[in-house]
């Protein structure tokens, strides 16, 4: 019951937002289409539905899950894409558990800690255009060494994650902890466990993007300026262009404890996103990472999305969330333990 009511308050919501938009401009359509695997094919004038202006038409659910790592693993050396063969085999070699992410050692605790099991995980099956790595500048598939500046405020960070400080209150736990940024939120949007879906609604002046987790709306603006230097949100402030059939986001004024761009310095970070509709299944996602003050270059990340006719479902974060306040009970008791 309790799933069917936060399918019914999503889809009531969505319906809301795509009523108001299209309000604004009601000659927007999106056609539904089946998911599948992306391809490198050419963008033509017949694979791409577009809206009544003429435009690519980016609406509809997207899914950025994929098994592809961010960064290329050192057993590809400098080999960037992969046969099917390939692919499918090192797919099949790949954890499909939380044991992804975690160094499971078949204990009770490393079971608590991947989510009491496979069900829970939903990875993507598939290498995104069969890529060793998501990032395809620079050629070796890696993030950019740390410049100075950043490598010292990431240490002045870890110190006071160990020196105990975040376990004081809640307002010193992390973004996802507090349920106000997720691990996959964005921008830039990265695949993570579970959750890897954004639904698009597009108007000729506005784009708007709902990602799954944590349920948060970018309202993208082509014909308004942008907010004033003064004004930050955690999701920044973005403003769209198309460059020919390329949706184009530069997104500023990120808070400067925001953490969902991986930025040192998120309040001075500028954002590049590319959305590219390649046929009526696929929507290419690219972003660029250029902030010297955090990396010694800049660094490129690809995406194929695949088309899904699945609905987008609720995040429900903090309901029965007991995580927030069993850590910090925790602590006073490890407090009182130490005192004694």
């Amino acid at each position: 019951m309790r799933r069917r009511n936060r399918e019914y308050r999503l889809r009531a919501c969505a319906r809301v937002l795509a009523g108001i938009l299209v309000a604004w401009h009601p000659a927007q359509s999106a056609s539904a289409g089946p998911q599948q695997d992306a391809a490198d094919a050419p963008q033509t004038a017949s694979d791409v539905p577009r809206t009544a202006d003429g435009r690519p038409d980016l609406g509809g659910v997207w899914s950025f899950a994929t098994a592809a790592p961010l960064e290329r693993p050192d057993q590809f050396g400098d080999k960037a894409v992969l046969t099917e063969e390939e692919a499918a085999a090192y797919v099949a070699s790949l954890p499909t558990d939380g044991c992804r992410i975690i160094n499971c050692d078949g204990s009770v605790s490393a079971d608590v800690e991947t989510a009491y099991g496979i069900q829970w995980w939903d990875w993507g099956d598939t290498l995104s255009q069969n890529r060793t790595s998501l990032i395809v500048d620079p050629p070796n598939g890696r993030i950019p060494e740390l410049a100075q500046a950043a490598q010292e405020a990431r240490q002045q960070r870890f110190a006071r994650f160990r020196g105990g400080q975040s376990l004081q209150s809640i307002q010193n736990r992390s973004l996802s902890d507090r349920c106000i940024v997720g691990s996959s939120d964005g921008p830039p949007y990265r695949p993570f466990a579970y959750n890897n879906h954004i639904q698009v609604f597009q108007t000729p002046d506005r784009v708007a993007i709902l990602n799954e987790m944590i349920h948060s709306v970018r309202v993208v603006w082509l014909d308004r300026p942008g907010l004033p230097s003064n004004i930050r949100q955690w999701h920044g402030d973005p403003r769209g262009r198309w460059e020919g059939d390329t949706f184009v986001i530069e997104t500023a004024n990120f808070r400067p404890d925001s953490t969902s761009n991986g930025s040192a310095f998120p309040d001075q970070f500028q954002l590049e996103e590319r959305f590219t509709r390649l046929d009526a299944d696929t929507l290419l996602y690219q972003y660029t990472m250029d902030d010297p003050q955090t990396w010694t270059q800049p660094w490129t990340v690809q995406i194929a999305l695949a088309r899904m006719t699945d609905a987008v479902y609720e995040y429900a974060c903090f309901e029965g969330n007991y995580s927030m306040e069993n850590i910090l009970r925790g602590a006073r008791v490890q407090e009182l333990e130490a005192a004694r």
